[in-house]
């Protein structure tokens, strides 16, 4: 099979919002006058970013998800993508299994793949999304204040414990793992969480690389500092079963420097509390509050009784 037998077969579908798309040198979309755009790209290699022993329909999935991810970090509407794709050799049971998991949440969240390239080599997966807000609505890494809460949505810690399931340095019931593979493989994306916060939350973020390193970026971007409370670690509040189950050392090390959740993180005025519990509620996402942004600089953990931590967390570093 050659390459635009495979993008014909497995990638090409009919034009929706484009009015012209797969097959041409470029893709034209329309864009309605009274939105911006929201643009991001994410690129996964095997072996660094997923094992090769992942579901492909979980991997096509997933490489769609951490880039709607992202937009749902800017309060951004999906609108359309495109994917570039290397692989080593053309397995159409493969193919099969991605672009049907691709596609799903495609479908899902009613986005349109519009484009992209193939090409043989290490299997490479590149998604470029953009999305659509108002302007000045969207949610931004930079707009942090002191006062401010800080919020994550979800539960936390779930993807790591399933690598070191894989790694051997956990291990769990049958029932447990596939559910934590699950998060680690097929995670979801919190698009409609993000388009509720508009206009409540002041600042955002996706966590894909870990919390205590992601909320770092917040910080550094807004110029602020903050004080991390853990005892919602130690009442297991933004936390599943599984997790909350592991020794305490074990489960701080996880949730704070854990990757691959793709939860929210973001931060809201104090008077807003009121309004952050409603958006969260709205969609059906729990919110946990989990610390303080404030004017001295730096980030502070304190553990579960209230004391500062000495203890560093390192979160995921592509070239450590």
């Amino acid at each position: 099979m050659g390459e635009f037998d495979l993008i014909a077969r497995y990638f090409q579908r009919p034009a929706r919002r484009a009015s012209l798309g797969i097959g041409d040198d470029c893709a034209i979309m329309r864009v309605p006058s009274d939105m911006e755009l929201a643009i991001s790209t994410d690129l996964l290699v095997e072996g660094r970013h997923f094992l090769n022993t992942v579901n492909p329909e979980h991997l096509g999935h997933k490489s769609l998800a951490v880039n709607l991810s992202d937009l749902a970090a800017c309060g951004a509407m999906p609108w359309g993508f495109t994917l570039s794709l290397a692989l080593p050799r053309v397995d159409e049971r493969w193919l099969e299994g991605f672009s049907q998991g691709l596609f799903a949440l495609a479908d899902e969240h009613q986005i349109e793949l519009v484009g992209g390239d193939t090409t043989q080599g290490p299997l490479t997966i590149g998604i470029t999304i953009w999305g659509l807000v108002p302007p000045g609505q969207a949610l931004v890494r930079h707009g942090a204040q002191p006062g401010d809460d800080i919020y994550v949505s979800g539960t936390l810690g779930d993807a790591r414990l399933a690598l070191e399931v894989f790694r051997g340095h956990a291990s769990l019931d049958a029932e447990d793992w596939a559910a934590m593979r699950l998060r680690m493989d097929k995670p979801t994306p919190r698009i409609a969480l993000g388009l509720a916060l508009r206009g409540v939350a002041s600042a955002a973020i996706d966590l894909s690389d870990g919390l205590v390193g992601d909320l770092g970026h917040v910080l550094k971007r807004s110029h602020v500092g903050a004080t991390l409370n853990t005892d919602w670690i130690d009442t297991a509040q933004g936390l599943s079963a599984p997790v909350a189950a592991l020794p305490w050392s074990q489960r701080l090390e996880w949730v704070l420097s854990g990757g691959d959740d793709y939860e929210l993180l973001f931060t809201a005025h104090a008077d807003h509390r009121a309004e952050v519990q409603e958006a969260a509620m709205s969609v059906g996402v729990p919110v946990t509050h989990i610390g303080r942004i404030e004017r001295e600089l730096g980030l502070r953990v304190m553990d579960r009784n209230g004391e500062p931590l000495s203890r560093r967390f390192q979160s995921f570093d592509h070239f450590a």
